[in-house]
C-alpha cells in the first residue's frame, strides 16, 4: 500500500483550481494524470526580467518591467491594423501594441488616464518604443506580482504557460516533508539539497544555469530517480537469487556430439560466455543472464550448448523468439545439430494447430521433447513441460520483465526454479545496459566469428537512385540476393520520404517478378510467405520496412540499400547492415541520403562507415540522440526517465548502481530507518513492484 504522506501526490490533477477536464487532458497526454506528474515536469526554459524607472535604447530586446501612465487608445478600425495605446514613461512615449485586441477588454485593462505597471520585451519600432502584447499588465499595488524570474515549460497544443504556472502556485504547498533517503556524507559531498528544497528551487530558476542538468536541485533529484531504478532492479536481483535453482550439471556426453558436428571451432568469447552461462547453471539459485553478442557472433550456438547442459542434466530447454520468422529459423539451426546428438527438438507457434499441436504438446508434458522452439505461444496454459531447466529468450528487449518471469514460472509445479538466458543482438550502451537489465548479470561476445569479411558501408546521394537500382542486375546475375529498405510504407503528406510500396513498383518494372515487399501492416502469414520465398531464392529482391531488422539470416543475401539512412538510429543501421554478407560472400551496404545533411547527421553516417563495433556504435547512438530514441525506448520495455539522463548523469548511475548493492547488503529488508525512507522513495517513483519483494 502507497504511504498516506504521498497520497496528495497521486491525487488527479484536476482536484487543481482551475484545471478542468479540458486541461486534465492535455496534461495528461504531456506529463501524467496525477499531481505527482506535474512536480516531475520540470521548466526547461527562464523568462528574466528586469525593472526600470525610465526607458532608454539599452534596454532594446530585453524583457523589462515598468510603470507608466495610460493616456489615451487607439481602437484598429481595420482588422488587419494593430491596437495601440499610447502611454507615457516619465517623459518617453511608449505604445502598447496588440493584433486583434478586443477593445473592451483593454479598456478594463488598461482605462485611460491611469497608472498600471506592464511587462513585455521593449522594442523600436519607427524610432519610437513599443511592447508589443505585453505579458503582464497590473495596478501599481498588484505589481509585486509580477515576477523578474518566471519558468518555461515543455507544452503542447492547447496548453499555455501559464497553466503550469499557476498549477506549480498549488502543487509545491503541497510537497510532504519526506525523510531523507540519501546519505548524509553523499548531501555533503555533491552539495546537494534535500528533496523538497531541490523541487522547489527546480521549479523555480533564477538563471540560465539553474536550467543545467547538473546543476545541484537537478542532479539530487536526477540522483533520487536513479536510486530507485536500481534499488527495485537489485531488489528483484536478489529475489530471483534467493529463489532455490536447480543444479543443473552436465556429463558432456551431449555437448561433446553437438561441438563434433560443428563445421568450426567456437571463439574465445564464444568459451567464455558459455563457461559464464554454464557456471549460473551449476549454482544453487537461478540463473539470470543476458547474453549480448553483436549481429553474426554466434551466439545461437552457445545457446544451443547451453541447452545441451540443461539436457545432459535430466531436464527440458525452451528458447523463444519474438516473430515466428525467428521462431523457424532457430529451429532450422537448431535441430539438425540437436538431432545429431540424439535429442529431439520441436517448434510451437501461434499458426501450429489441431492434431500437430496436440501431439507436440503431449510429447513435450511427457517429457519425450527434449528442446522446444517456440514464440509468444510458449507462454500459454496449456504449453506444460514435463520438467523445464532452462528458459532462453532471444532478442529480450521485444519483451518485458513480466514476461521473462512468466516464463520462468513454467518449471515443474511451478515451484522449480528456471534458470533463464536472455538475448540480444542489439549492443546496449552500459548506461543502459544498468537501467534495463540492472537484474541480470551479462555476458558479452564482443568477436565475430574467423572469416566474417567487414561489408563495404557507402553512403551514396538519393539523386543516384535510379542508377543504383538499374546495378542491381549485376548482382542478381551473380545468384546474389539484395534488401531494399524503406523508412514508410505510404506517401506521407508530412515527410518527403519514399514509401514502399512506390519503390516496390519501381524495383517490379525493372526485374517484375523476382520483387517480394514486406512491411508491418501486412497479416504474420503474408510476411512470413514473402520471407520464406526470399530465403529459398524465388524472389532475389525484397523490398521492406524495418521489419528485417532483428535475426533474420539469409546467406545468400549481399546487399542492404537503406534509404534515407538519415532518418534511421545508428544502432538500427547497424542491425540492418548485419543482415548482409553472411554466407561467405561479400557484403555492401549502401546508405541512400537525402541532402543536405546536418551535423548529426553527418556523423551518424561517418561512425558507420568507420567502424563495425556494434557496442562503439551504441555508445554513439547514445550520445548524439539520447536514450529516448535509442533501441525506440517506448516499445522497448526500458524504463523512461522524468528527470535524468542517462548520458548527462552516467557518473550519477555508477554512483546509485554501488548505493542500492550496498544499502541491500546492510539492510536486505529496508528496516533500518534510512530503510523506511528509501521504501517511500520507490512509491515516489511508481517502483511499487519492487516493494512485495521486501517481506517486512
Amino acid at each position: 500500500m502507497r504511504p498516506e504522506i504521498l497520497y496528495q501526490l497521486f491525487s488527479p490533477v484536476n482536484r487543481l483550481t482551475g484545471i478542468g477536464p479540458r486541461l486534465a487532458a492535455l496534461i495528461e497526454k504531456l506529463a501524467g494524470p496525477n499531481v505527482i506528474d506535474l512536480v516531475w515536469h520540470l521548466p526547461n526554459g527562464l523568462v528574466m526580467r528586469e525593472k526600470v524607472t525610465q526607458l532608454s535604447t539599452d534596454y532594446i530586446d530585453r524583457m523589462i518591467v515598468v510603470a507608466l501612465h495610460v493616456e489615451h487608445h487607439l481602437p484598429s478600425r481595420n482588422r488587419r491594423a494593430p491596437y495601440r495605446i499610447q502611454c507615457r514613461v516619465g517623459v518617453d512615449p511608449l505604445t502598447l501594441t496588440y493584433f486583434n485586441g478586443r477593445e473592451q477588454y483593454l479598456r478594463q485593462q488598461l482605462p485611460e488616464n491611469s497608472e498600471r505597471v506592464v511587462s513585455g520585451r521593449l522594442e523600436e519600432f519607427n524610432g519610437a518604443f513599443q511592447i508589443t502584447h505585453p505579458d503582464h499588465v497590473a495596478t501599481p499595488e498588484d505589481a509585486g506580482e509580477i515576477p523578474l524570474f518566471e519558468a518555461v515549460y515543455p507544452l503542447t497544443a492547447g496548453l499555455t504557460n501559464a497553466t503550469f504556472l499557476k498549477a506549480s502556485r498549488q502543487f509545491l504547498p503541497l510537497l510532504p516533508d519526506l525523510p531523507e533517503w540519501q546519505d548524509t556524507a553523499l548531501l555533503k559531498r555533491e552539495d546537494w539539497p534535500g528533496w523538497k528544497e531541490s523541487l522547489i528551487r527546480a521549479h523555480h530558476p533564477e538563471s540560465e544555469a539553474d536550467l543545467d542538468r547538473d546543476a545541484s536541485p537537478r542532479a539530487r533529484l536526477a540522483y533520487d530517480e536513479l536510486l530507485a531504478n536500481q534499488l527495485a532492479l537489485e531488489l528483484v536481483r536478489r529475489q530471483m537469487k534467493r529463489k532455490a535453482g536447480r543444479v543443473l550439471k552436465g556429463d558432456g556426453r551431449v555437448e561433446s556430439k553437438i561441438r563434433a558436428a560443428l563445421p568450426y571451432k567456437l571463439t574465445g568469447a564464444q568459451q567464455q560466455a558459455l563457461a559464464e552461462i554454464t557456471a549460473d547453471m551449476a549454482a544453487s539459485h537461478r540463473m539470470l543472464r543476458l547474453l549480448q553478442g553483436d549481429v553474426g557472433s554466434g551466439k545461437t550456438v552457445v545457446a544451443l550448448l547451453a541447452m545441451a547442459v540443461a539436457v545432459e542434466a535430466g531436464t527440458q530447454a525452451c528458447i523463444m523468439a519474438p516473430t515466428e520468422i525467428l521462431a523457424q529459423q532457430h529451429y532450422k539451426a537448431i535441430a539438425p545439430l540437436a538431432e545429431q546428438a540424439g535429442l529431439s527438438c520441436q517448434i510451437i507457434t501461434g499458426r501450429l494447430k489441431g492434431r500437430k499441436r496436440t501431439e507436440i504438446l503431449e510429447q513435450l508434458e511427457s517429457g519425450a521433447v527434449d528442446i522446444i522452439v517456440g514464440t509468444h505461444a510458449l507462454f500459454q496454459e496449456d504449453v506444460v513441460f514435463h520438467d523445464l531447466g532452462l528458459a532462453i529468450i532471444d532478442e529480450q528487449h521485444r519483451f518485458g520483465v513480466h514476461q521473462r518471469l512468466a516464463l520462468s514460472a513454467k518449471g515443474k509445479n511451478g515451484k522449480d526454479g528456471v534458470d533463464v538466458l536472455v538475448m540480444t543482438a542489439t549492443p546496449i550502451p552500459r548506461t543502459l545496459a544498468l537501467t534495463a537489465y540492472g537484474d541480470m548479470d551479462i555476458s558479452l561476445i564482443t568477436e565475430k566469428p574467423p572469416g566474417r569479411k567487414p561489408v563495404d558501408t557507402r553512403a551514396i546521394d538519393l539523386s543516384r537512385l535510379e542508377g543504383v537500382a538499374e546495378g542491381l542486375a549485376r548482382k542478381l546475375a551473380a545468384g546474389e540476393r539484395i534488401y531494399w529498405v524503406c523508412p514508410l510504407v505510404e506517401e506521407s503528406q508530412l515527410l518527403d520520404v519514399a514509401a514502399a510500396e512506390e519503390r516496390f513498383e519501381m524495383l517490379q518494372h525493372l526485374y517484375g517478378d523476382r520483387v517480394g515487399l514486406i512491411h508491418g501492416r501486412l497479416k504474420p502469414e503474408e510476411k512470413d510467405e514473402t520471407m520464406r520465398r526470399f530465403m529459398t531464392g524465388e524472389i532475389s529482391i525484397l523490398v521492406a520496412t524495418t521489419v528485417i531488422e532483428v535475426g533474420v539470416d539469409v546467406p545468400e543475401a549481399t546487399v542492404m540499400i537503406i534509404e534515407h539512412a538519415e532518418r534511421f538510429g545508428l544502432a538500427q543501421l547497424h542491425q540492418l547492415r548485419g543482415r548482409v554478407g553472411r554466407g561467405g560472400l561479400p557484403g555492401t551496404c549502401l546508405l541512400l541520403y537525402a541532402s543536405p545533411l546536418g551535423q548529426t547527421q553527418k556523423a551518424r553516417l561517418a561512425i558507420l562507415r568507420e567502424s563495425e563495433d556494434g557496442f562503439r556504435i551504441a555508445e554513439e547512438d547514445l550520445r548524439l540522440r539520447g536514450a529516448g530514441e535509442l533501441l525506440g525506448t517506448r516499445q522497448s520495455g526500458l524504463p523512461e526517465f522524468r528527470l535524468a539522463d542517462l548520458q548527462a548523469h552516467s557518473r550519477l548511475l555508477a554512483m546509485a548502481r554501488d548505493d542500492a548493492r550496498l544499502i541491500l547488503e546492510k539492510d536486505p529488508e529496508l528496516k533500518s530507518r534510512r530503510g523506511a525512507a528509501l521504501r517511500i522513495l520507490l512509491y515516489l517513483f511508481e517502483r511499487d513492484a519492487a516493494i512485495r519483494y521486501l517481506s517486512g
